[in-house]
């Protein structure tokens, strides 16, 4: 199977190293490249006396040997990701946003298009924003609109949350999370992303010491990075826009505060197709289902799919036959899953889109 791989097109050598090694290069370079790890896989399994395998070969020589003139592909950028955990998001999530989410059109407008299409971008002087806030319910997507963006522009996207850098203790948080913007910011097309971002730049009038210095440590980092001239985004996500400092959310730190809320009818329905597709079904009537979770978020709908399929899966096991979901099975476990939303949490969080929504 591996001398198959000496005859790959550029296209395929491209998708080869993306899928052995992670990194997304263009065609003709890969092919030179690919070439490159080929020998030297050779010349490591001779000198171990052992097939060491095509993925261990790549990676050995991107991290280890390969002096790519590509600032974002160099040895040390390579160790850099590898050390902030980023990864790659396949390009297809973005096609599981209904394109009726308002936030989709607004991220598609705000960001994506200038950064795409940056000619024109430049032309008007539109400048693509690099400092975003996603808030929102818990469950609403925020997180997955993130991966949507990194995906849709195959930048790397990197998480973290307030949790990870109070590893080392709460004292040090502020430490952490200049050593992080800075490395982040040190890089090309990534996408650093902030979880729970309330409990790192949380508001100062009745915080402690420390969370006051974490704050004000926050306030100083995003000017710098910011100003330097990297194609990155940061974008933090909160549960409760409220709580954040009210230096944040002026114009000048943050370009884009936008929304994410509870589903349309044909949100519920996009979603809960994009999991019905990998689910053993029969005949399931969508559109009384998606009626029947009109408070349910996406991990809401999420968290119903993982039961119909274990409720499946056991009552296959127990009866033998083939067990196929139908619309019933949906209806009888519905009741077990309790929706996030409730109509209260909505309408302060209309209030809370009038207030501080700004893209």
């Amino acid at each position: 199977m591996e001398l198959a791989y000496e005859h790959l097109e550029p296209e395929e050598c491209s998708t080869s190293i993306f899928e052995h090694c992670g990194l997304k290069i263009d065609p003709e370079p890969a092919r030179e490249l690919w070439e490159k790890i080929l020998q030297h896989k050779w010349g490591l399994s001779e000198k171990l006396g052992r097939d060491v395998g095509t993925r261990v070969a790549c990676v050995d020589f991107i991290e280890n040997i390969a002096h790519l003139h590509n600032d974002h592909h160099d040895t040390e950028s390579i160790q850099l990701l590898k050390s902030l955990g980023a990864r790659m998001i396949d390009q297809s999530i973005w096609n599981t946003i209904s394109e009726s989410q308002p936030p989709k059109q607004i991220v598609n407008k705000r960001i994506i298009l200038p950064l795409t299409v940056a000619d024109l971008a430049r032309k008007h002087a539109v400048i693509p924003p690099r400092t975003l806030i996603f808030f929102g319910p818990p469950g609403t997507g925020k997180t997955h609109f993130v991966q949507a963006i990194a995906g849709i522009l195959q930048w790397w996207y990197v998480e973290v949350s307030p949790s990870t850098l109070m590893a080392d203790g709460e004292d040090r948080l502020g430490a952490n999370l200049k050593r992080l913007m800075e490395k982040a910011g040190s890089l090309d097309k990534v996408v650093l992303f902030i979880d729970e971002f309330e409990e790192i730049a949380g508001s100062r009038d009745q915080a402690s010491r420390i969370d006051k210095s974490i704050t004000n440590e926050f306030l100083k980092l995003i000017p710098l990075l910011k100003s330097q001239e990297r194609k990155n985004l940061l974008v933090c996500a909160t549960n409760y826009i409220q709580q954040l400092d009210a230096a944040l959310l002026r114009p000048g730190r943050f370009d884009c505060i936008i929304p994410v809320g509870g589903l349309d009818d044909l949100g519920r329905r996009t979603i809960f197709e994009h999991f019905l597709a990998d689910t053993n079904h029969g005949n399931v009537d969508v559109d009384r289902i998606v009626s029947v979770i009109e408070l349910f978020t996406p991990a809401d709908i999420e968290y119903l799919f993982q039961k119909v399929r274990q409720v499946a899966f056991e009552r296959e096991y127990e009866n033998g036959g083939n067990y196929s979901v139908t619309t019933e099975t949906f209806l009888e476990i519905i009741p077990e899953v309790p929706s996030t939303l409730t109509h209260e949490i909505i309408m302060e969080f209309e209030q809370n889109c009038v207030q501080y929504t700004r893209y």
